[in-house]
């Protein structure tokens, strides 16, 4: 039988058609045959907890970079945040964030502290039910004197203490337990706030540190504080001299961060590093920033009002990295018949602080 060009072609397409047909029932068979259950676990398995919170974290990642990023909203938040400086040193020029970015759109408003010590800040000082009131008080309070920028809870937890004594390995450090730092992230999905976690080094670093926190880092509401005044380069005890961080310990930091941002899906990290004098941030203008990670240079000193701001203006705002945070102690600020400064008098500051934590 002779099969023309035409002939041949459909009986081609028809073969396959069939082929495809075939191969589909295959793969049906075998799914059905060996079960779902070797494919997926059940409901409820860590492993299908793990499951679940990486695909919405995907799905909120994919979601947001579908969005066209909005440059002139954020542009417009960082003229709100600069508050009419004409230096020229504020904003700095940085790449745009990622889809997901809490500054500068939103203000944070953090209660610090550590769990096991009432010496150390509030967040460890009241019982838990208190500390929260507490805080959601201090979010109206903030969200009346600014009313333009969304204010959003944080507790800030010292998950690395520094110690006066070696302790184990030497290193004048001591790590909180897991369970200590569920308990801090339990607290804040009851105000629905976000959690960052505080490294003291010692006299180990945050090569050593930074890694062994990172199973919560990895959640999109964790976010991570480094202190300078903990970090014992010299080998001395911590509290004998304040100690400092290089940009290369910064850079390290942020770096870290922005990997895990990049291969879990995540939205921006916010990196806070604590700042109170010249000496304890060492070579800023080597500091790098990326998309992945915005780094707050968060003034740290207690006293009164008017050396507090001093500190600000002189250590934060004259050498600029990023975006800017200001501390205020409950008891510290207060000695020699201090004050607390206002919401007002922080607003008043050029730049804005993005990031207020009450100790």
């Amino acid at each position: 039988m002779h099969l023309t060009l035409q002939n041949f072609s459909s009986l081609k397409t028809r073969s396959n058609r069939l082929f495809l047909f075939l191969a589909v029932i295959s793969i049906v068979i075998v799914i059905t045959f060996f079960g779902m259950k070797s494919f997926y676990p059940s409901p409820g398995s860590p492993k299908a907890g793990m499951m679940e919170m990486k695909d919405t974290i995907e799905k909120n990642h994919d979601t947001a970079s579908i969005a066209q990023f909005d440059s002139a909203t954020y542009d417009k938040s960082m003229v709100t945040m600069v508050n009419g400086d004409s230096s020229g040193k504020w904003p700095v020029k940085t790449a745009y964030p990622l889809q997901g970015a809490l500054l500068p759109y939103k203000r944070i408003i953090a209660y610090y502290g550590n769990l096991y010590s009432k010496q150390m800040g509030i967040l460890g000082e009241l019982p838990k039910a208190e500390v929260l009131e507490q805080l959601s008080q201090k979010v109206n309070e903030w969200q009346k004197a600014d009313s333009t920028t969304e204010v959003v809870p944080a507790l800030h937890y010292i998950a690395v203490t520094a110690q006066g004594s070696p302790g184990k390995g030497g290193k004048y450090r001591l790590r909180m337990p897991f369970h200590q730092i569920d308990s801090v992230l339990n607290m804040a999905a009851k105000i629905n706030a976000i959690v960052f976690l505080d490294i003291q080094v010692g006299l180990s670093t945050l090569q050593q540190e930074i890694p062994e926190l990172a199973p919560y880092l990895k959640l999109p509401n964790v976010h991570l504080g480094i202190d300078p005044e903990f970090s014992m380069k010299g080998g001395q005890a911590p509290g004998k001299v304040v100690g400092k961080f290089d940009a290369a310990d910064i850079n390290y930091a942020a770096s870290f961060l922005s990997k895990l941002v990049r291969d879990n899906h995540l939205p921006p990290k916010i990196l806070v590093v604590h700042r109170f004098t010249q000496g304890m941030v060492t070579n800023y203008k080597q500091i790098k920033t990326m998309p992945e990670v915005q780094i707050v240079m968060h003034m740290d000193g207690w006293g009164h009002p008017a050396k507090k701001i001093n500190t600000y203006r002189q250590f934060i705002y004259k050498e600029p990295v990023q975006f800017t945070g200001f501390k205020l102690f409950y008891k510290n600020d207060l000695k020699d018949n201090g004050r607390l400064l206002t919401p007002a008098e922080l607003l008043a500051l050029k730049p804005r602080p993005l990031y207020i934590q009450y100790q």
